[in-house]
């Protein structure tokens, strides 16, 4: 994985009015910190250059060579991403120092691959998750995980330990969580009249026997007091 070059400005003050003072000015407000740094230092990057760095086949994951104005260089990596909640803006960053000879925790996006044997048959297809967590060196994050669903029957499903051996990526969610299924569409799920056991058989049958026995004795009375009309 190859690195992306920021340059940063050091020296902003922090707060609120001072983080929007910088976001008009087409910047980003940005902490860096992490092993090398020291006291974590607030600076400003370029919104633009900011958005070309984190949309590179590594996305969020790319190892950004930060240089501060005036000041050192340092490898990092944006861990701490906050977004703007309607527009595609980038509100503040923590960049923080990465050793590449060390492994980190990193969130890879899940690709799925061909169409399950089950949505031929006339399933649905339902992903519950389209990332997956990964402990790996900063410099053999993979852009994205191939997963194969093509042999995926009706009513099956696929979970982290289904997912494939990556030499030097070990997963660190749960193995037993779903990654995907397929499932038999909601219209067509009918619902089944349990199953009687012989005991409530055998009740229904002494009810059954029992009513028709007092339908026959009302017969007979009703017979009785026709006579003697």
């Amino acid at each position: 994985m190859s690195e992306v070059s920021l340059l940063v400005r050091a020296g902003r003050s922090s707060g609120s009015r001072e983080s929007r003072r910088i976001r008009r000015q087409g910047q980003v407000p940005a902490v860096v910190y992490g092993q090398g740094v020291g006291e974590p230092v607030s600076v400003a990057v370029d919104a633009r250059e900011l958005h070309t760095a984190l949309h590179t086949e590594a996305g969020s994951n790319a190892i950004i060579s930060l240089e501060i104005e005036g000041g050192e260089t340092f490898t990092t990596m944006a861990r701490v991403i906050e977004r703007h909640p309607f527009r595609s803006e980038y509100r503040h960053i923590d960049f923080v120092t990465v050793d590449l000879t060390k492994t980190v925790s990193a969130e890879v996006s899940i690709q799925f691959e061909g169409t399950p044997a089950g949505v031929l048959e006339g399933g649905v297809f339902s992903p519950r998750r389209t990332t997956v967590v990964i402990e790996v060196l900063p410099t053999e994050i993979p852009a994205f995980i191939e997963l194969d669903v093509s042999e995926v029957a009706l009513n099956a499903s696929l979970r982290i330990e289904d997912l494939p051996v990556i030499e030097g990526v070990e997963y660190t969610e749960d193995p037993e969580a779903v990654i995907m299924s397929v499932t038999v569409p909601a219209a067509e799920i009918e619902e089944e009249e349990p199953e009687l056991t012989e005991e409530e058989l055998a009740e229904l049958e002494e009810l059954g026997e029992g009513e028709a026995e007092e339908g026959a004795e009302a017969e007979e009375e009703e017979e009785e007091a026709e006579d003697s009309e």
